[in-house]
């Protein structure tokens, strides 16, 4: 359960991983100017709408200036005269007022929403993107539900704080200028004396600020980690219960879940501290106006108009104060949540093309391998200064005990991986000199766990070579031996797989991989265990199959079912990194040496 290696390696025991039980190194919190700074970018190509959100807010933000001012003549020139008949006409003003607010109000919100909308709509094509052009060994450093975590809860904390908190962080702080700016000019003093919560909001503002940014970025890197074991826990179910493992990963999901628990509450703990305080600055405000209001309206110097007039804007100055401590649950989440993605941003891409790199056309795949080495781990050498060669047409298996390096060394064809050092020629020109799509194009792969989409049959095959016709994709289909099991489906080739296609046998799989192998019709086959989930009377067939596909390609076969590769012009026994032996079948067993040992392991009493 906890081993989150990733499928189709064979030595991905030589890698190291963070387990679940194992806490994950916590980051220092980012300076959140530099990640707004990343983000403005893109809401930036909204510039003309945005425009048009701030006019909104713009009239949003006077008319509820104007309504509390409209609140305070009511009183002193109306109500005060008992002019009935001028009541009325302020009251339907202030009705048009509070109508024309909330429309506009309404508006820039709809807009905004818009706005944020296509914007994370780019971050997540961009992440997205930029996940393609990571390397093999970032993927097996991070498990497939932390980073679905980063496309999902982290974009969609960056989605909550933009679509609904932008708009109301402009509308607050235009708000607390009007009212500031309005009240100085209407009485000094009264003014004076509203403004005393301000630097006291600042201060706590601040302080709490420091603490719920820890806690927002712990809660979603913990989010991500329980998102994993999820995932993890879901795709395995089978082998979940064939182990009945059930409370083990129970136990598993607890333990995340209890992180999340804990981080939830701690960054909460502090945001939600904001709410009490500017609800008893509210009663402070009040209760200052109020008192030296009268003493002022006592000694003739204001109206009680004017005494309600500051109690509402008093009001409606607490309102965006309020609403800013509100906005600071999600804003530091985002904050958070836009750090890790940006930390995907950041990630250097899988080395690129040369800058005059080659395209690669049909090859006659003559493979050399001169002196390399690589380590999945600095310090620990996988691959000890190999020199190995195939010749065009030529079929070299590869074989020896597991984690020796096998399929690393197929990695390191693929340009999967780098090498550390010496280099890889395909007709006498080193790979990396090559443009990596042109020299996948050249090489097909099959390996041990096959993967499928949820897409048709037809599609999956099709995988191969996108352009292929539906006879081509028949006829490879043919040629793996899955024609026949594939007209047994509902829909035929138009059946749809679904997850991990789990509606087929693990041998069904493997067929339609080869299938879609044949397809790409490559200059050089690589075959990871591609018979070993498969019985033996179809195993025969495929053999028959991939020797005619062979024929006249260079062939690379990993195999530990040794009676699969007696043909090979070539078997490379492969023992800690480097190569113990090599010669054909026969050749080995005379010599009696590892080959021997490992043949004969898996044939006693069997004749040689």
């Amino acid at each position: 359960m906890t081993n989150r290696a990733r499928s189709g390696q064979g030595d991905s025991d030589h890698r190291v991983r963070r387990g679940p039980g194992m806490p994950g190194k916590i980051e220092k919190a980012r300076d959140p100017h530099r990640t707004l700074a990343r983000l403005a970018p893109y809401l930036g190509q909204y510039q003309a709408i945005l425009v048009l959100v701030v006019f909104f807010v713009l009239i949003s933000t006077a008319l509820g200036l104007v309504g509390p001012y409209l609140m305070g003549r009511a009183i002193d020139g109306y109500i005060a005269t008992g002019d009935t008949e001028g009541l009325a006409i302020i009251a339907g003003w202030m009705l048009a007022v509070f109508l024309l607010g909330s429309l506009a109000d309404a508006a820039s919100g709809w807009v905004m929403a818009a706005i944020s909308q296509k914007a994370l709509k780019s971050v997540r094509r961009d992440l997205f993107g930029h996940l393609q052009t990571l390397s093999l060994r970032f993927f097996d450093n991070h498990p497939a539900g932390e980073l679905m975590s980063r496309l999902t809860n982290d974009v969609e904390a960056l989605n909550t704080a933009i679509s609904q908190n932008v708009v109301t962080l402009l509308a607050s702080v235009l708000s607390l200028v009007g009212i500031l700016v309005t009240m100085f000019v209407l009485n000094f003093w009264l003014a004076l004396a509203s403004v005393i919560v301000v630097p006291i909001m600042i201060w706590f503002t601040n302080f709490v600020a420091r603490y719920t940014r820890k806690g927002f970025r712990e809660l979603q890197k913990d989010l991500g980690q329980l998102n994993a074991v999820m995932e993890e826990a879901i795709s395995g179910q089978r082998v979940v219960k064939a182990f009945r493992r059930d409370e083990t990963a129970t136990a598993e999901f607890r333990q995340y879940n209890e992180q999340v628990c804990r981080a939830a509450i701690y960054a909460n703990s502090y945001a939600l501290l904001l709410m009490p305080l500017t609800n008893q600055l509210g009663n402070l405000f009040v209760i200052a106006i109020a008192g030296l209001g009268s003493w002022l309206a006592l000694k003739s110097l204001v109206t009680v108009g004017m005494i309600v007039t500051f109690i509402s804007y008093g009001r409606s100055f607490i309102n965006p104060l309020r609403q800013l401590a509100n906005m600071y649950n999600s804003i530091q989440a985002a904050m958070a949540g836009a750090e890790r993605v940006f930390e995907i941003l950041d990630t250097p891409a899988e080395v690129d093309d040369a800058p005059q790199a080659a395209a690669l056309g049909k090859t006659a795949g003559h493979v050399c391998f001169e002196q390399v080495r690589f380590s999945y781990v600095e310090g620990t050498p996988i691959i000890k200064d190999m020199t190995l060669e195939a010749k065009p047409g030529q079929t070299v298996a590869l074989v020896g005990p597991t984690g020796a390096g096998k399929t690393t060394i197929i990695n390191l064809l693929m340009r999967f991986y780098e090498a550390d050092g010496g280099r890889i020629d395909i007709d006498g020109t080193d790979i990396r000199q090559l443009r990596k799509d042109a020299l996948r194009r050249q090489l097909g792969l099959v390996l041990q766990d096959t993967f499928l989409f949820s897409a048709s049959v037809m599609d999956n095959i099709r995988y191969g070579r996108l352009d292929a016709s539906a006879e081509e994709v028949i006829e490879a289909a043919k040629m793996a031996d899955a024609d026949h099991f594939i007209h047994q489906l509902p829909e035929g080739y138009q059946t749809l797989l679904s997850e991990r296609a789990g509606n087929l046998s693990q041998g069904q799989r493997q067929l339609l991989a080869i299938a879609r192998a044949i397809l790409a019709d490559p200059s050089i086959l690589i075959l990871d265990e591609a018979t070993s989930s498969v019985d033996t009377r179809t195993e025969a067939r495929i053999q028959a199959a991939l020797l005619r596909l062979m024929e006249g390609r260079t062939s690379f076969v990993i195999a530990h079912r040794l009676s699969t590769i007696r043909d090979a012009d070539n078997v490379v026994v492969i023992r800690d990194g480097q190569i113990a032996e090599q010669g054909t079948h026969q050749q080995l067993l005379d010599r009696g040496g590892f080959y021997y040992q490992l043949y004969t392991s898996q044939f006693k009493g069997e004749a040689i």
